[in-house]
């Protein structure tokens, strides 16, 4: 098997890849922080609608995920004679934005919980709303809780974008998959193994970059005890 014709073929594909996992990462992300203010502040009714949403997330297998947001989607914009226009790109975003949203909430809200109790009541008493206690306070601190957290779903979140294929988007999984086709399934083990190698350079690089903002999150202090500061600084 030529590598040299293989290996281009599918980075030719590792741009919607990557469009996929940056559109799934920046969109999640924002519908866990929604989630999560809603599922910290405990408002009524739209708390219950946050949970249900987490639950749905972390409980649905990925793949089934993919295909409500590629089947589903249709059914629904059509109920308001709004013609179908849900591509398998669309459907795969949506689907893994939803999921990685979902999945994040439970890293967040854990990190907001775990800084101390003292922290908010401090900032309560210097008449801080939640917004600027959030900012000021709680958020430096439980970044640097969620961080290892936050790099993990990443690193999820990459493979579970290999399962976009089975909606009928042309990644670099799917890809893969013609190349074999073409040589009549010949070069299975091959072409395997340079995905692996390309899915691991992918994971590797988001751990670094995970890895260099761990390190500068101003709590990081290998091997001595946290310190719980950022109140006073901000005092």
């Amino acid at each position: 098997m030529d590598l040299s014709i293989m290996i281009p073929e599918l980075l030719a594909a590792l741009p919607l890849t990557l469009a996929i996992t940056f559109t799934a990462m920046g969109a999640g992300f924002l519908l866990a922080l929604i989630a999560t203010v809603f599922r910290v502040r405990r408002v009524p009714v739209v708390s219950q609608l946050a949970d249900l949403y987490v639950s749905y997330a972390r409980s649905v297998p990925v793949v089934l995920q993919l295909f409500v947001a590629f089947y589903g989607l249709p059914i629904l914009v059509g109920i308001f004679g709004v013609d179908d226009f849900v591509s398998p790109n669309f459907a795969a975003m949506l689907g893994l934005s939803l999921y990685h949203g979902g999945y994040l909430s439970e890293v967040m809200r854990p990190a907001y919980l775990a800084v101390e109790r003292g922290q908010h009541d401090a900032a309560d008493s210097l008449g801080y709303t939640f917004r600027q206690k959030l900012l000021r306070v709680i958020a430096p601190q439980a970044v640097h809780i969620g961080l290892p957290g936050y790099g993990n779903s990443i690193i999820y979140l990459i493979h579970n974008v290999a399962l976009v294929m089975y909606i009928g988007a042309a990644d670099v999984m799917a890809t893969a998959h013609l190349v074999m086709e073409r040589d009549y399934n010949q070069y299975q083990f091959e072409t395997y193994l340079v995905l692996a190698v390309l899915y691991s350079i992918l994971c590797v690089i988001a751990w670094a970059i995970v890895r260099i903002f761990e390190r500068r999150s101003g709590k990081y202090v290998p091997g001595a005890k946290t310190v719980r500061a950022p109140l006073m600084a901000s005092v």
